[in-house]
């Protein structure tokens, strides 16, 4: 349907050069590269509409905003964010990227892990161990930095870890989490969350 469609929009027998274009009899051998070149170009440009490989129309809005970010100004802004090291927080701060995503990824599977239930042992597993493996990254990159040790998404995981780890420290490692440590971790997570 779709080739039907294009087919009758952009015919090629009804292309017509604009005026003052020169056109070229081929019936004539083609003296010059030139001209074969600037017909075989001729050519495409008919096919490549019936296509549909023509650029496609769009409307340009101008966003207007009362805050101007000099940080990210047009394609310049983007392309020296995405070298640099650092990424603005929620809150404004600028922290280094790879403790933020770090971070995020340690709150992430930790809600998760939190959140599952623990009646379906394989799967309690599977998300408490990517919950550990992910505060292992953490804490071997991220503990005792001073340029993240007193930012508050770093004390409030902190907090959240050394619960968890408080917890299974007495009750042993299979224990079940009671509810009121996990309500206190998941508050620290929400914190923490708010910093990132």
């Amino acid at each position: 349907m779709a080739i039907i469609l294009a087919a009758t929009m952009c015919s090629i027998t009804s292309f017509k050069p604009a005026q003052g274009i020169k056109t070229f009899d081929f019936e004539e051998p083609l003296s010059s590269r030139r001209q074969l070149i600037v017909s075989a170009g001729a050519s495409l440009v008919p096919t490549a509409c019936c296509y549909g490989l023509s650029p496609s129309m769009g409307w340009a809005e101008e966003k207007s905003s009362d805050k101007e970010d000099d940080d990210n100004k047009g394609i310049v802004g983007d392309i020296t964010s995405l070298f640099d090291p650092n990424e603005k927080t929620k809150k404004g701060k600028v922290l280094p990227k790879a403790y933020l995503k770090s971070a995020r990824e340690v709150v992430k599977t930790l809600r998760e892990s939190l959140n599952e239930p623990p009646d379906d042992i394989a799967k309690f597993r599977r998300t408490a161990d990517s919950a550990k493996e992910s505060i292992r990254e953490y804490l071997g990159s991220w503990r005792g930095k001073q340029t993240v040790v007193q930012e508050e998404s770093y004390v409030m995981l902190e907090k959240a870890i050394r619960s968890l780890a408080n917890f299974y420290s007495k009750a042993g490692p299979s224990a079940p989490l009671p509810e009121e440590v996990k309500s206190e971790i998941l508050d620290y997570l929400n914190i923490a969350e708010e910093f990132l």
